[in-house]
């Protein structure tokens, strides 16, 4: 029995929110390509963060590509949000690769080689676990057949055993582009501001699990409460 519910903890990727987890049908299948898209400020790089500390508190290994952190930055950002994963960092189970680009005069091929040295590190990365966040900024310069390309290089790599999310602003894209990217991935979570009443809230969309053990939830409102980190709010209560 114990040994049936270790691998049942092991073909998901938890987010270590039970309340998340449980919308999501138990967690994101390992070996799924996961697309979490929104505008700003929905939420989209704290849900990435909690999906690293659920997967390092299970004992998966964690490769985190930013174009919006330092490594410092990050871990401290991460720690405000009762995340903290500096012993994990410190040990090894996570590395941290910034991205970022100073002085660079941006051509479509130099794009194009960019996405292609990111993939092949991706490849050669010992963990399983991969977050990138947020492909946003690399899609200025490139064609819609330079990212699919991409995403499917991805896919590739997650048929082979890695589970990877990728966060992205929705208006980076033409809606029909988008259409072709959410095709691409096994799990699209779709995030969004709400008001209610004097407050704002955010929401997940659970839009799509491909492989999912239980039936899925379709929304999750929450609010990120500095020193708490992501609090789960019932629908009834946001909208009280």
């Amino acid at each position: 029995m114990i040994a049936e519910i270790e691998k049942e903890r092991k073909s998901i990727l938890s987010s270590g929110n039970s309340e998340i987890d449980k919308k999501l049908g138990g967690g994101i299948p390992i070996g799924s390509l996961t697309l979490i898209e929104g505008e700003n400020d929905t939420g989209k790089s704290v849900l990435s963060q909690q999906f690293t500390y659920g997967g390092l508190h299970q004992g998966h290994s964690v490769a985190y590509y930013t174009t919006e952190n330092t490594i410092k930055s990050l871990l401290k950002q991460m720690e405000s949000l009762s995340l903290d994963v500096s012993e994990f960092y410190a040990w090894g189970y996570l590395r941290v690769f910034p991205i970022h680009f100073e002085g660079v005069e941006w051509t479509h091929d130099q794009m194009k080689r960019i996405l292609s040295l990111v993939a092949n590190h991706i490849k050669t990365a010992r963990e399983n676990v991969v977050i990138i966040d947020s492909l946003t900024m690399f899609t200025t310069y490139s064609t819609e057949d330079d990212i699919l390309e991409f995403l499917t290089r991805l896919k590739n790599f997650c048929d082979k055993g890695k589970t990877i999310l990728i966060t992205l602003h929705q208006h980076a894209f033409k809606e029909d582009t988008l259409v072709r990217i959410r095709s691409a991935c096994d799990c699209h979570l779709f995030l969004r501001k709400e008001q209610v009443g004097d407050r704002y809230v955010n929401v997940i969309e659970v839009a799509k699990v491909r492989g999912a053990r239980k039936t899925t939830g379709n929304i999750v409102s929450f609010q990120v409460r500095p020193g708490f980190g992501l609090k789960i709010m019932p629908l009834s209560e946001a909208r009280a």
